[in-house]
This record gives structure tokens, sequence and C-alpha cells, in this order.
């Protein structure tokens, strides 16, 4: 066959079937009288395994390798062809999910496409200072999505900081936020509990309720601390559990004396005070800082409570108990 039948038979073209005889890839098997190149059958089947392993992205020098070394072994390629692969996928979906953001914001000219396409890139910056330009100059300009899915993946503590703060501003971000209180990895949770905690609004809320039973304590914690602020009285036994653990127990205690508002709300939780105070599964110092919370609970219960601890066989707690019944002028 002559070069046009052959370039019509694969689709390769003329000039490239030449350029692959210059590179040594393929080399007809012949000449007509004429001096025209005249391809085998052996010739158009190596054209197509050269076409084929193009298709894979190997390079025409891999090409030449894999065609022509007997000892050359393929895993080594294959490998590094996945990687290569998932790479590319990888920014793809990356501009992708770049361009659906541009859209979105529904751009009134080029200059707007270029400058939110430059915030966005400068989110996922190498260096912690461009990423903490761009999350402090994207309030207005990216969508809030995007800041949600940055602050779930930044270790940065000033950078994750104003990321929150861009996103408590834009007031959105929830549905990538609730995606990373299910995240298997724990700083991803911590980081979405974060976020949620500054976001205003009943959507925010609402997954903080749904994480008062997260499997993760610190989600958990975190949650309650928002809430108890807020005066949502499901807070208060998580609240408790803070204060026995000796986790953010001031500021627990601080909460359950804000949800202590009325008389009943201060009954209930001076119960569940007493009520682990009396576990025997209580450490001494966890007791020590359970009769410290009562303190900041008003009313008839509390005051039973210390008065009983007046007897307590841990000295500390019987004298810490008597300083508080002396504060509320009840000794």
């Amino acid at each position: 066959m002559l070069i046009g039948e052959v370039a019509r038979r694969s689709g390769v073209s003329a000039r490239m079937l030449r350029h692959y005889e210059s590179l040594g890839l393929v080399r007809p098997s012949g000449r007509t009288g004429s001096g025209y190149r005249e391809y085998a059958g052996e010739d158009v089947r190596r054209i197509f395994h050269i076409e084929s392993l193009r298709a894979m992205g190997l390079s025409l020098r891999e090409i030449g390798r894999a065609l022509d070394d007997p000892g050359f072994a393929p895993s080594a390629l294959v490998d590094d062809l996945i990687r290569r692969t998932r790479e590319r996928i990888a920014a793809e979906t990356e501009l992708l999910t770049r361009l659906h953001r541009v859209h979105a914001r529904e751009p009134a000219g080029w200059e707007e496409v270029l400058q939110v396409l430059a915030l966005l890139r400068g989110l996922g910056d190498d260096e912690a200072a461009a990423r903490h330009r761009a999350a402090l100059a994207s309030v207005d300009e990216v969508p809030a999505e995007a800041l949600a899915e940055a602050a779930l993946g930044e270790s940065d503590p000033y950078v994750a900081g104003a990321l929150r703060w861009a996103l408590a501003r834009s007031g959105g971000g929830t549905a990538a936020l609730a995606e990373g209180l299910g995240s298997p990895d724990a700083a991803v949770r911590d980081r979405a509990v974060r976020a949620l905690a500054e976001l205003p609004g009943g959507e925010a809320d609402a997954l903080l309720r749904d994480a008062l039973v997260s499997p993760d304590a610190v989600v958990r914690g975190r949650a309650a601390l928002t809430l108890g602020t807020r005066g949502e009285a499901d807070a208060a036994p998580v609240l408790v559990d803070l204060v026995v653990a000796g986790r953010n127990d001031t500021d627990a205690a601080d909460a359950l004396g804000v949800l202590a508002g009325d008389d009943g709300a201060a009954d209930r939780i001076a119960s569940l005070l007493v009520g682990r105070l009396a576990d025997e599964a209580t450490g001494a110092s966890a007791r020590g800082r359970l009769t410290q919370a009562l303190a900041g609970i008003p009313g008839a219960t509390a005051s039973r409570a210390l008065t009983g601890l007046l007897d307590d066989p841990d000295r500390a707690v019987a004298l810490t108990a008597a300083y508080l019944l002396r504060l509320r002028g009840e000794r």
C-alpha cells in the first residue's frame, strides 16, 4: 500500500506518517519502482499499535521503547500513566468546578470572570499568605460553597480563621459543611463544626443540633458550646459531659449558666450536675469541677445540692461547696 491509502485506512495523516518514519517508529517495508513508500500489512499493524499507545497517553519516545525493546516491562509505565491520568482528571475536575462557580456568579464581563478565577486559584495556593489574602478578598466575589470547601481543607490557623470570617459574612456553605461533619478525617470534622459555629441562621443551628449526637466527642463538644450560648436547652447534657471530662469545662459551665435562665431550666441543669456527682464512676477532679459548675446555676435545687456537699468525704469538694454557699448568701 502507498502512503495515501495507509493514511485513509489508518486515519493517520501522511504528514504524521512521515514524522513517524523520521523518528524511526515506522519504516516502510519497501519502495516502488518510482521511489514511493510502500507499506506492508505488518507496517499498518504497527501504525495501529502506535496510535493505541498514543491514546493511552504515551509519548512517542515511550512508544518507541515499548515496541522495540525486547526487555521492556510495561507495568512501571502503566503505573506512571495511571498516576498522570489521575492528576489530569483532578486538574480538569478542579477547573470544571471553578467554571461552574464563575457561571453561578453570573459575571457581567471578562474582568469579573478573571477576578473570580484569580481568587479561586488564590484559595488553593501553596503559600499560606496568598491563601490568607484570597480569603479576605473573597467575601463578595467567591461562592460560599468554595469558601466552605477551602475552610474544610485549611490547616493553617490564621488562614482558617480568615476563611471562617469570610464564610460567616457570606452566610452560606452549609451543604459543604454538612458533608464535612461526616468526613472520616477528624480534622475535617473539627473544621466543619468550627465554621458552623460562626455561621448565622437556622440551617447552621440545625446542623449543630444534629452534631450533638455525633460519635466524635470534639464535634459534640463544640456544637454544645455554641448552642448553649444561643440558649439551646438540648445542649445541656453534652455541656455536663464537658465539665466531667475537663475539656473546655469553664466555657461549658458558663454556657450552662446561660441556659439556666428560668427556674425550670435551672432545676433541670442542677439535677444533671447532681446526678453526675452521685455517679460512682465520676473521679475526684471531675466532682470538683461539677461542684464549681453549680455556682452558676440559680435556684433551690442547686442550693440544696451544695448544702448536701458540705459533708462530702472529699474535703476539696466540701470546702468548695461552703465557699459557694457563702457567695450565694446562704451560709
